[in-house]
C-alpha cells in the first residue's frame, strides 16, 4: 500500500530525465548542412541519431507532419582547427568541431520554444587524417550533440 502512495506522488517518472509533458508525438526535420564546408553524409547521420537519443529515452512516437514537438535546424559549422602545439611550432593536436543550429516547437506547452547553438569537439592527433577518426569523431560529438539538445527540450533536471 506505501509503494503505492509513493508511486502516485511521484507521477510518471523515467530514469532519462525527460519529461514530454502531454506531448505524444515528435518530428524531425531533416538538418541541412549549411555549413562552409560540406561533409557529404553529415546532415543525414546527425539527423538520424537525434531521432534515436529522442526515440531511446522518450516514448514519443516519430511521425512526418503534424508533431507535438519539432525539432528543426541546420548544421552551421564543420571545421577542423589545430588545437596545441609542439616545441617545433608545429599541430600536436587538431580539433574538428560541428556546430548545429535548433528551433524547437513545443506545439503542446508554446512557452517551451526555443532557437538555439549547439557544438561539440573531438580532438585527434595531427598526424592522423580525419579520414581515420571520423566515424569514431562523429559519433562522439553526435552523442554529445544530441543529448544537450535533448536536455534542452524535455529535461526537467
Amino acid at each position: 500500500m506505501l509503494l503505492l502512495f509513493v508511486a502516485q506522488g511521484c507521477g510518471i517518472y523515467n530514469f532519462t530525465g525527460g519529461n514530454p509533458g502531454l506531448a505524444k508525438t515528435f518530428q524531425v526535420d531533416f538538418f541541412q548542412n549549411n555549413a562552409p564546408i560540406i561533409e557529404p553524409g553529415l546532415d543525414r547521420q546527425f539527423t538520424l541519431a537525434l531521432q534515436d537519443v529522442i526515440q531511446s529515452q522518450t516514448n514519443l512516437d516519430l511521425v512526418t507532419a503534424s508533431a507535438d514537438l519539432v525539432y528543426a535546424g541546420e548544421i552551421v559549422d564543420y571545421r577542423i582547427t589545430p588545437n596545441s602545439a609542439t616545441s617545433n611550432q608545429t599541430a600536436a593536436l587538431n580539433r574538428l568541431t560541428i556546430a548545429v543550429n535548433v528551433r524547437f516547437t513545443n506545439n503542446v506547452e508554446d512557452d517551451k520554444d526555443f532557437e538555439r547553438r549547439f557544438s561539440f569537439f573531438f580532438d585527434f592527433p595531427a598526424t592522423t587524417q580525419v579520414d581515420a577518426i571520423e566515424q569514431t569523431a562523429f559519433e562522439e560529438i553526435f552523442d554529445r550533440l544530441t543529448q544537450d539538445i535533448f536536455n534542452a527540450s524535455l529535461a526537467d533536471w
